[in-house]
C-alpha cells in the first residue's frame, strides 16, 4: 500500500507486573473494549463489561499505573473518558523462565477466556445479525506442517495483513464498516502424551 499511513505496533507485554495486572478478567475486558471502540468513561466501560462504574474506575486507574490506559480529552462536564495507549497486545514469546511463566500463563488464560466469551456471544446472537455479517464470519482452524521459522513467518504475514484494519487506527467511514474480532493462535500440535506429532 503506497502512501498508506504507518500503523502502530501492538504493545509487547513482557513485564511480569503488567502480566499480573492483565490476568484480571475485568481489566482485560476493559482494556480490550477501549482498544476496540476508543475513549470511553468508566460508566460506559461498566455497561459493556457488566460491572459498576466505581469498580471500572478503580481498574482503569490500575491499568493507568502500567501505562496501558490514560485519560482522554473530555467533551466537557464531569465525564472523564479513558483511552487505551496500545492499539493491540503482543504477549511475546512464551516464557521459559518459571518466574515470568507464572505471570504470563494466567494472563494468556484470561485472554483466551475473553476470546471464548466473545465467540459464544456471537454464536448466541448471530440470528439477530444481518446475513451479510453472518456469512462473512469464519470459525476456521488449520493444522499446518511447518518449521519454527516458517511458523514465525506465517504469523508475521497474517499480522501484516491485519494491521491496516486495526479498529483504533482505521478511520470510520460512511460505508458498512463495523468492529470485527479476529483471533490467531499458532503453536505446535501435541499428541495426547504431550509429544510433538
Amino acid at each position: 500500500m503506497v502512501g498508506a499511513p504507518k500503523v502502530p505496533q501492538r504493545r509487547r507485554i513482557s513485564d511480569a507486573n503488567q502480566m499480573r495486572a492483565l490476568a484480571h478478567p475485568l481489566r482485560m475486558a476493559v482494556l480490550r473494549h477501549l482498544m476496540a471502540v476508543g475513549p470511553r468513561t468508566a460508566s460506559e466501560c461498566a455497561a459493556e463489561v457488566g460491572s459498576t462504574p466505581s469498580n471500572c474506575s478503580w481498574h482503569l486507574r490500575q491499568l493507568a499505573t502500567f501505562g496501558l490506559v490514560e485519560p482522554a480529552e473530555s467533551a466537557g462536564g464531569r465525564d472523564r473518558p479513558w483511552r487505551a495507549t496500545p492499539v493491540g497486545l503482543d504477549f511475546g514469546e512464551l516464557a521459559s523462565d518459571p518466574v515470568v511463566r507464572e505471570a504470563q500463563d494466567p494472563m494468556i488464560a484470561v485472554s483466551l477466556q475473553d476470546e471464548a466469551e466473545m465467540t459464544t456471544r456471537f454464536l448466541h446472537h448471530r440470528s439477530d445479525l444481518d446475513d451479510q455479517w453472518v456469512s462473512a464470519s469464519r470459525l476456521d482452524s488449520y493444522v499446518v506442517r511447518v518449521t519454527p521459522a516458517e511458523l514465525r513467518e506465517l504469523t508475521k504475514a497474517v499480522d501484516d495483513i491485519l494491521r491496516p484494519y486495526v479498529a483504533t487506527v482505521r478511520q470510520r467511514s460512511d460505508d458498512d464498516t463495523s468492529l470485527a474480532y479476529v483471533g490467531l493462535r499458532a503453536f505446535p500440535r501435541l499428541d495426547g502424551t504431550g509429544a510433538l506429532t
